[in-house]
């Protein structure tokens, strides 16, 4: 870690945050790369929210209470007000500890964390015992917050808790194909003195597990709501978290429509070139039922994943962008679980755990379809998330600690990794029409879901004059959600329940990825106005991610002083 100035009194809070934070939510620490804290979990009981949220408003006063030394600490601080201060607002409107759904939780977290760990040592696995000996008392923990919560009437919907309790069963081997994962955690252990205990910290995390499903169908779940849609002041406050940015809610709706139509439209005149004549339904069949174009198995198609992505690499970098050395290592895995997500997460603070990217393939699916798939190695490897998150993360030079590992804005992440897709097809990258069809139809989602997320949400009506004639005048609801988005996405019925489900418990952060990318695509077109003949693409990349993440009117800010 290197040493911050005294004089720099904006770096000095934020990296302070750093480290209280991380004392306090060992699990973060584990996921940005802080050594130091992987024999513990967090403590999510409600003195243990308490605690982080008093931490929180005393880091944001503080920060109020500082003057920039220069314009890099002018953008330091300016994106931890707007950070830590809407978490703070998330907080007071009685939001930060009811939240769960089926993708992002203290549960989910919790869980995950241990795909994370290191186990090349003994005391790497002595880590691993003392943290999955912890796993029931966290779970208790939690269990004490959600009470208190639905005791108060703050609760999520009913769909998300039998979901999740569901996802539990797969974690345990009761249901489902994965079996049971903190057992086959345990079973690798090859150290003889932690075998036993290990069995004994998986059979206990299991059966807190269990109990934790019970908990939510029998405790929670007759509190839920029944409804899913989370009303307006609601939604335009966790709008506001996920972009970094205020808009206008009805004008992006309908922006979606647009989007929506013009995607249509491009996969169509595609869809001619696969297959003359053809539709773009028709070439996706016809797509797919190519066997020159399939992977059989997981452990294959992982294994293309990793090729792809460091031929990626090795392309990009010098010519496009400028990838350090330690960037130009990335990790495709599988995931443990079961549940459909695709996801990546960053390297540690020393690079010594490199960024991976993580796809949880649901129960059923062996056979896959690369030609679906470049555009998404793209998005989670280069030069999508890995470029952007380990980047930042290598800045130390001109990014305080703060900013390069605890800061991320999904609007900011998930709109660079699609602009950096349509950039991939800008640059000859998907030259192949398949390709390109797989990219379309990956963009075709992303729009969609800003139709549903907002429609859903604010219960809006579907107009009567819509381009694609879908349920003209009917109000949204989740079982329409899915209905359009099988008609406007090619992707397996599994992964697209999944995703409406995730939508409906997640409110805001869907519509991030899209609207984010046309954020993005302005601040360019703003950025190659102000500098005329003299704009230079591979500049403003490099001075755009040099911001690290931030949010998208703090970004907009940022580069208009460039």
């Amino acid at each position: 870690m290197t040493a911050v100035s005294s004089d720099r009194r904006v770096d000095v809070i934020a990296d302070r945050f750093v480290e209280d934070y991380a004392a306090l939510a060992p699990i973060t620490a584990t996921f940005i790369g802080i050594d130091g804290h992987d024999d513990r979990l967090t403590d999510w009981s409600p003195d243990g929210f308490g605690a982080r949220e008093e931490l929180t408003r005393r880091a944001l006063a503080d920060m109020r209470a500082t003057t920039p030394v220069d314009e890099r600490e002018e953008v330091a601080r300016d994106a931890f007000l707007e950070r830590i201060g809407l978490d703070v607002e998330i907080t007071e409107a009685g939001l930060g500890r009811s939240e769960l759904n089926v993708l992002a939780s203290p549960l989910h977290g919790t869980r995950q964390v241990f795909d994370l760990m290191p186990t090349e040592t003994e005391d790497d696995w002595a880590d691993v015992a003392a943290r999955l000996a912890a796993f029931p008392g966290a779970l208790a923990g939690y269990r004490a917050t959600l009470a208190e919560e639905t005791a108060a009437g703050r609760v999520s919907a009913a769909r998300q808790y039998r979901e999740v309790a569901a996802q539990i069963r797969t974690w345990t081997g009761r249901t489902g194909e994965g079996g049971d994962i903190f057992g086959q955690l345990a079973a690798r252990c090859d150290v003889p003195a932690l075998r036993d205990d290990l069995a004994r910290h998986a059979a206990a995390a299991n059966e807190s597990l269990e109990e934790m499903a019970r908990f939510l169908a029998s405790e929670v779940l007759p509190h839920a709501r029944e409804r899913d849609a989370v009303g307006r002041d609601h939604y335009a406050l966790l709008s506001r978290k996920f972009l970094g940015a205020t808009v206008d809610l009805e004008e992006t709706y309908a922006w979606g429509w647009e989007e929506l139509k013009r995607l249509a439209d491009d996969m169509a005149a595609t869809a001619d070139r696969i297959l003359p004549g053809a539709g773009a339904r028709e070439a996706i069949d016809h797509l797919e039922a190519d066997e020159s174009r399939k992977v059989h198995g997981r452990e294959a198609f992982r294994a293309w994943m990793q090729d792809l992505a460091d031929r990626t690499i090795d392309a990009m970098a010098g010519v496009h962008f400028d990838i350090p050395e330690p960037i130009r290592r990335i990790e495709c895995r599988l995931a443990p679980t079961n549940d459909g997500g695709i996801y990546y997460t960053g390297p540690s603070e020393d690079f010594s755990r490199p960024g991976r990217m993580w796809w949880s393939v649901p129960d059923g699916i062996d056979d896959f379809s690369p030609w679906r798939e470049v555009t998404t190695v793209f998005h989670e490897g280069v030069p999508g998330h890995h470029l952007q998150v380990a980047q930042t993360a290598y800045r130390s030079e001109l990014l305080n600690r703060w900013q390069r590992l605890m800061c991320w804005v999904s609007g900011h992440g998930e709109g660079w990794a699609l602009y950096a897709e349509r950039l991939m097809d800008d640059l000859g990258h998907l030259d192949d029409p398949a390709d390109r069809m797989g990219m379309l139809d990956a963009q075709s989602l992303r729009a969609a879901r800003v139709i549903v997320d907002i429609g859903m949400h604010l219960e809006l009506e579907i107009p009567r004059d819509n381009p694609f004639g879908f349920r003209p005048g009917e109000t949204w609801n989740g079982a329409l959600g899915l209905e359009f988005m099988l008609q406007h996405s090619a992707m397996e019925e599994a992964f697209l329940r999944f995703e409406v489900n995730r939508y409906l418990g997640w409110p805001g952060q869907a519509p991030s990825y899209k609207v984010g990318e046309r954020i993005w695509l302005e601040a360019r077109e703003q950025a190659r106005a102000r500098a005329g003949d003299a704009f230079d693409l591979k500049t403003f990349h490099r001075q755009a991610l040099d911001l690290g993440s931030i949010g998208l009117e703090p970004l907009q800010r940022a580069l208009g002083r460039l």
